[in-house]
């Protein structure tokens, strides 16, 4: 099974993003929540620019390594690495405990790459969009990209996901990427369920505040539990979601949404650590 899985991994992941990728971007024109502020065929060429620039980088990183993170996977299992691997766990307990380790793990690098300066250097570029919608969840600098791969891969071996479990996450990680950053509007009542399981539009819209106080929440990806548990969920956003402001103080002009200057926000010494104040509040805090 795993060995099919892994043959077929490639066919999956794009069939599957080309799919969802049209199906949000269909529900963004017909119910779109939030009216844009920017130019939608220049934002989504720099931001598609973006993705597949590090859809290559990937590629060829994994030609020179030899290994995806499913293959990592499959190599720490046929080594027996990871904690999981020494403890006899049912395949359904260790698919769900390793699917929980891998989200847990990249909540905790969300919140990392908002406290450590030099990580925040990278990951500020996905914050710079001026508005949110499918293109959003796809544009991540290439550094950023390959700090995650590594992460992944050190978690991967620190714990002994299996390959399947790798494969599944990796897609619904794409999935509610895309998801979590369309601009679409759901109807309150159909978000408050959501929300009780998986990180919904007007959730993580909060995360791209240009408040502070706002965007230092609302860290999930996945699964919106990290938030409530560790004190990071925000409910909604102070100005409401009409009204707020996406994106940061200093990348708001037309000139950052090309793909060569969005790839020089790192290495820009001209923003602060964090957006300035803008009459922020606590918003609704749970």
């Amino acid at each position: 099974m795993e060995s099919v899985v892994q043959n077929a991994e490639s066919v999956i992941r794009l069939s599957l993003f080309f799919g969802l990728f049209v199906i949000f971007g269909v529900f963004e024109v017909l119910w779109p929540r939030k009216s844009l502020t920017s130019p939608k065929l220049s934002r989504w060429f720099g931001n598609l620019s973006i993705q597949i620039g590090n859809a290559v980088l990937l590629r060829l990183v994994f030609a020179i390594v030899g290994l995806t993170a499913v293959g990592f996977s499959a190599f720490i299992e046929a080594n027996q690495f990871g904690l999981l691997h020494q403890i006899n766990l049912p395949q359904v307990l260790g698919l769900l405990l390793g699917f929980l380790i891998l989200d847990g793990a990249v909540y905790g690098q969300h919140l990392v790459l908002h406290k450590v300066p030099v990580l925040w250097r990278l990951h500020r570029m996905h914050h710079a969009d001026t508005d949110i919608d499918v293109t959003t969840g796809l544009r991540f600098h290439p550094l950023e990209i390959l700090v995650s791969m590594a992460f992944k891969f050190a978690v991967i071996l620190m714990f002994g996901v299996n390959p399947f479990t790798v494969l599944i996450f990796e897609i619904v990680l794409n999935a509610t990427s895309m998801f979590n950053h369309a601009n679409m509007a759901l109807p309150p009542s159909l978000d408050r369920v959501l929300r009780l399981f998986v990180v919904t539009p007007d959730m993580h819209r909060v995360h791209h505040s240009v408040h502070t106080a706002e965007y230092n929440h609302n860290f999930g990806f996945n699964l919106p539990w990290w938030d409530r548990m560790f004190g990071t969920y925000q409910d909604q956003p102070v100005d409401g979601h009409d009204a707020m402001t996406i994106g940061l103080p200093t990348y708001r002009g037309p000139e950052w949404r090309s793909p060569w200057r969005l790839l020089r926000i790192p290495f820009d010494n001209d923003t602060p650590r964090h957006a300035p104040d803008q009459g922020q509040g606590q918003g609704h805090l749970t």
